[in-house]
């Protein structure tokens, strides 16, 4: 075997590497700019914790570091290296390193003195060890040297807040355990010797295939660290059972699993919130855990194989009902895997479950039909199952909306899901073999009558627009055998009464017989009648609770990365605890959140921010935005809008309020 002779790869301990007195890196012209957020750091601090807690044998690997040497006989770096991947990394941890520097240079100048090895150059202590690139080079050394001008505030700069954001999260006595943590981490150092192709091998390291998939980073984080043996026995006992119950759906499996489990939306817009809600659900546990975790999951792939297949459930009935779910409710999986779950396994019985999934079609039907969302309403509905059937019911009812608005709305409006609907109320055991039958047809020809006498091009334009605004109303629909539907396709109503609706099998058709003519008077009537029994199969369940209007649990509001267009207009307004507060954005919020806790719940608050290192301060140690509480206690106002609410989430459930918080989106805020 050849050796190869342009590519140096080996593993090293990153802090090493980084303090080695030889060590000098440029980032070239061509690099992006850095980019990280608040989201990256935080992950970054969390795995930094994790490994320092951990055994004292434990590494934490992040990834490849690709460099080559400077060529550039014009710039007077000898021994320096270009780096050409990994740039985000090396910064960040830089960042993070320069904030447990300064925090501790006053009360422990030797453990000061080992950090600053890692951030300057031995033979220029002025100069940084990783110098940027030249048009952003100024900023970053003048954080990472602590030479910030007075004017800091005004700089919009990610190299100020995420050293922001590492100040905060770190206090000065927890300096010695971050630093024991990044001593741990390791990386594999790739130098490209003069012949090699840059490019092509940056290529290779990041572009060869597709990202791995939140199912399969979840796979290989579940199996790493384990013996072969193990590995083997987790695979074949647990994984390999989990694919195949839950075939193409694996991914949706597994985002429904930790919906259900969490209690919690899951954002997935970075491409990896299932994982990481993973990642942070199940920490590394030993081998035994593992499996009673796993066997769990094993359990609940079956669950979701019948839900995907409502014909291997046994019992009709059951089967028959998550058979409509499926028509339009998938959504609501992690509400009803769970239901399921207990009901085979008799924690609760037949009717407790079929009175579950009637109310899940109820609620879903309903807005829809009314016009309200049906998204990122099923975690609530989780959380509320926890404390009992009751809960959920009236959880359900809170968001449903009520006969009055939904009896507008089938007036008035297309009806959703016709098939489904008109399924049900004609009592049909299955849809195969029937049409959605528009007695006044969407595209009537000039000939077409309602009475046999009056024809459609002798309407005026009033009657016209009146009969179309209808043409997709409940009253105007019905269901119909597809033969006899291909039979009088388009035709008048007469000669479809005798020809079509007088032979089908359903009674609910067969009764356009008792109508003499069809127009709009005809088709009102008929929607009032078809309502009055809509109404009845798609109950709301009983309760004291009003219709919400749209309102989020706060708990249930969607956390978005910086600061996207249009976020000073997100929500229309905020109901805090029965009062209406006309705040519109994250970061008003946060701040309004925070101080009203602190006159109501401090003790909360106080324990919140200890035990999250921030955002209350007794002093204003950093430069940035601040807001006072009171003469000794500072909150701080700099981080983006995800860390903000996630952070107004964390405290609120502190604070045991969480459930009384809501907030209502502006129509910017729901199309961000």
């Amino acid at each position: 075997m050849s050796a190869a002779t342009n590519v140096d790869a080996t593993a090293v301990n990153t802090i090493r590497w980084l303090s080695a007195a030889e060590t000098s890196i440029v980032v070239p012209v061509y690099q992006r700019q850095y980019r990280w957020d608040i989201g990256g750091c935080e992950k970054l601090l969390a795995d930094i914790r994790a490994v320092a807690d951990a055994g004292e044998r434990q590494t934490h690997f992040i990834g490849s570091i690709l460099s080559t040497a400077n060529s550039d006989a014009a710039h007077d770096g000898a021994g320096e290296l270009v780096l050409i991947d990994g740039q985000q990394r090396v910064t960040t941890i830089m960042l993070l390193i320069a904030a447990l520097q300064h925090s501790v240079q006053q009360a422990n100048p030797d453990l000061a003195a080992e950090l600053r090895k890692v951030l300057v150059r031995a033979a220029e202590p002025s100069r940084t060890k990783l110098l940027p690139h030249r048009e952003w080079a100024q900023v970053y050394e003048s954080v990472v040297l602590d030479q910030r001008p007075a004017d800091v505030e005004s700089r919009e700069s990610r190299f100020d807040d995420n050293y922001a954001f590492f100040r905060s999260q770190v206090p000065a006595d927890e300096v010695p355990r971050i630093w024991q943590g990044l001593q741990r981490l390791e990386h594999v150092s790739i130098t490209l010797g003069a012949d090699a192709n840059a490019q092509q091998t940056f290529e290779s390291l990041n572009s060869t295939g597709e990202p791995l998939r939140d199912h399969e980073l979840i796979h290989n984080y579940v199996l790493m660290g384990l013996s072969h043996a193990e590995q083997l026995e987790i695979e074949d006992a647990f994984w390999l059972p989990i694919e195949e119950n839950t075939g193409e759906s694996i991914a949706t499996f597994w985002r429904h699993y930790m919906v259900m489990t969490t209690g919690r939306e899951i954002d997935t817009g970075d491409g990896r919130g299932v994982y990481d809600t993973f990642r942070n659900r199940f920490p590394r546990l030993d081998f035994d855990i593992l499996r009673q975790h796993a066997t769990e999951w094993r359990e609940f792939s079956e669950v979701y194989r019948a839900l995907l297949d409502p014909s291997t459930v046994a019992d009709e009935q059951v089967a028959r009902q998550l058979g409509y779910v499926n028509t339009f409710g998938r959504a609501m999986y992690p509400l009803i895997m769970r239901a399921y779950h207990d009901y085979v396994r008799a924690n609760t019985d037949k009717n407790t479950f079929i009175a579950t999934l009637e109310n899940v079609q109820s609620l879903l039907i309903r807005r829809t039909a009314v016009g309200l969302t049906t998204n990122r309403l099923v975690a609530r509905l989780c959380r509320a199952r926890q404390h009992g059937a009751d809960r959920l019911a009236n959880a359900i009812a809170r968001i449903t909306p009520s006969d009055d608005r939904v009896r507008v709305a089938l007036k008035y409006g297309a009806l959703p899901h016709p098939a489904y609907v008109l399924g049900r109320l004609a009592e049909v055991d299955t849809l195969e073999g029937f049409d959605v039958e528009h007695v006044f047809p969407l595209a009537p020809a000039n000939d077409w009558t309602g009475d046999g006498e009056q024809q459609w091009s002798e309407y005026s334009e009033d009657e016209q627009n009146s009969h179309r605004a209808l043409a997709e109303t409940l009253g105007n629909l019905t269901l119909l055998e597809e033969p006899l539907a291909e039979r009088v396709l388009d035709s008048s109503f007469p000669e479809k009464r005798t020809s079509a609706y007088a032979k089908s099998a359903l009674a609910a058709t067969r009764e356009l017989t008792e109508t003499d003519a069809w127009g709009t008077a005809a088709i009102a009537d008929r929607t009032a009648r078809l309502t009055i029994q809509f109404l009845k199969v798609w109950a709301k369940p009983a309760t004291v609770d009003i219709d919400d209007d749209g309102l989020t649990p706060i708990l249930d509001a969607q956390r978005r990365r910086g600061w996207p267009l249009g976020w000073e207009r997100e929500f229309e307004y905020v109901e805090y605890r029965g009062e209406h507060w006309e705040v519109y954005d994250v970061k008003y919020l946060f701040n309004r959140i925070f101080k009203r806790l602190w006159a109501d719940s401090r003790d909360a608050v106080v324990a919140f921010s200890a035990r999250r290192g921030g955002p209350i301060f007794e002093a204003m140690s950093w430069k940035g935005h601040w807001d006072e509480l009171d003469e000794s206690h500072f909150l701080y106002m700099g981080w983006d809008s995800r860390y903000m609410l996630t952070a107004v989430q964390g405290v609120l459930e502190e604070a045991g309020i969480a459930s009384e918080v809501f907030v209502k989106y502006s129509y910017i805020g729901a199309a961000m």
